[in-house]
């Protein structure tokens, strides 16, 4: 059965309560407000699935909060509940956007579960449908780009069932394997998708700076703070936010992002007020947290309340069924966005792209095409591709390295020979960006190489 995250404003403490021992022995979440008014403030504060809402109530109506809901584009569906004889208002509400209605007194328990549970089907197919068209707005890849292969299919499986819930999310896998692109599909296909969605790179940020960063700082807090500033974690407001390389989060830093999962509240530095923290958390990280763990560097109990739902995205290596077609994506999104004919690919290039282990994965595969489109001449040629990938898609130096990372190597030691040891005239021989460089000689023990 899918579960949901219910509000129920009701002015009769009985039947509020009735109401709520149903859904909540469905296995739904609950929350309760005593009338229109205070429903309202638990609208604005956090995201919920459906709204059961008793129509005539003191101070704010069931109709008059679900308009004042949809002007403020809170977007929850609602169910207005009413007294039998007063059906034929609920009707009109239906008119005006209201998703259905309950009559009290409630007629079966079954009859309120079998609604709810269809309206939370029906509002998750909605969210589907938007999120594709918001993706494609936004400029993101559909769905069969991104989950290209038959390695992802598990992956698409899980985000399917995890993206209309609020549930923590811990992406891992390697570098450029397409994390933060699968955070903001998670977001775009959750309740929470007409709120912000921010991303924060915990290792682009100074250790000094990344508090202030994520929480904000008042006037005065520290030499420099000339005006108080919202931190990331309030602008998410109402929406989604990703913690990228979580990993990289020095200690003292984990115990404050402990506290705000754990009590939904933080202040800003300097500040003494409680601020709520009505966000959506999704981690993403290329180390392995439990070895983090066991050597001291990563809290134990921080780990366990970001690994609410695990996700592994696989290597680009592991998705070879899937390169010729992610290769013809971004050709032609990158001719496009240079208004160029989309050049067509080699039969030998594709080849060599195949050969290739792509240790920088999709973020590379993308940067190699991007500067194949602009050299190609008609259709992109072996010739068009960095030394890297031609030295390691050539059979005789596969052959004479033993390997394709051997002719990696090779390659990679050559280019500093070549260049005096300047390691940004190497990465451009290669072709590859310097952060891509730095990492593969850290991988081939060459980081003294010069």
């Amino acid at each position: 059965m899918l579960s949901g995250k219910i509000l129920i404003v009701e002015d009769d403490p009985t039947f509020r309560g009735l109401l709520a021992t149903i859904l909540e022995e469905a296995g739904h979440r609950v929350t309760l407000a005593g009338d229109g008014v205070e429903g309202l403030t638990r609208l604005r504060q956090e995201t919920f699935d459906l709204v059961l809402s008793d129509l005539k109530m003191p101070k704010l109506g069931g109709l008059e909060l679900y308009r004042t809901a949809r002007e403020e584009l809170l977007g929850t569906p609602f169910v207005l509940i009413t007294a039998f004889g007063k059906v034929e208002e609920a009707v009109a509400a239906i008119k005006e956007g209201v998703s259905d209605f309950l009559t009290k007194p409630l007629p079966d328990p079954a009859a309120l579960r079998s609604l709810v549970e269809n309206l939370l089907e029906e509002n998750r197919r909605e969210r589907r449908l938007v999120a594709f068209d918001a993706a494609e707005q936004a400029g993101l890849p559909p769905l069969e780009i991104l989950f290209a292969g038959a390695a992802m299919q598990a992956v698409a499986r899980l985000v399917r069932e995890v993206a209309p819930t609020e549930a923590t999310v811990l992406l891992g896998g390697e570098s450029g394997t397409g994390k933060e692109l699968l955070c903001r599909y998670l977001h775009l296909a959750s309740g929470r998708r007409k709120g912000p969605f921010v991303a924060v790179n915990c290792a682009a940020i100074p250790e000094t700076l990344l508090e202030s960063e994520l929480f904000g700082h008042e006037r005065g807090a520290f030499t420099g703070a000339v005006a108080s500033r919202a931190g990331r974690f309030e602008v998410a407001a109402g929406g989604t936010i990703m913690l990228d390389e979580i990993g990289e989060m020095v200690l003292p830093m984990q115990v404050k992002l402990l506290r705000v999962l754990e009590e939904r509240s933080f202040q800003r530095v300097g500040g003494n007020r409680e601020l709520h923290a009505d966000v959506r958390v999704l981690a993403a990280t290329n180390r392995d947290l439990t070895k983090e763990v066991a050597a001291g560097r990563f809290r134990e109990d921080l780990f366990y309340r970001l690994n609410v739902f695990p996700i592994t995205l696989p290597p680009l290596r592991d998705r070879r069924d899937a390169l010729a077609e992610l290769a013809v994506y971004f050709v032609r999104q990158h001719a496009r966005g240079m208004g160029k004919k989309a050049p067509a690919l080699a039969a030998a290039a594709l080849k060599a792209l195949l050969s290739y282990d792509w240790p920088g994965n999709i973020r590379e595969l993308r940067n190699v095409l991007e500067r194949a489109v602009i050299l190609a001449r008609g259709e992109i040629t072996v010739a068009d591709l960095p030394e890297l990938i031609r030295t390691g898609s050539d059979g005789s130096a596969r052959r004479a390295g033993g390997s394709i990372r051997a002719a990696e190597r090779e390659a990679i030691v050559a280019a500093l020979k070549a260049t005096g040891g300047n390691r940004r005239l190497a990465a451009e021989r290669l072709g590859i960006s310097r952060r891509t460089l730095q990492y593969r000689l850290q991988e081939y023990g060459l980081a003294g190489a010069a």
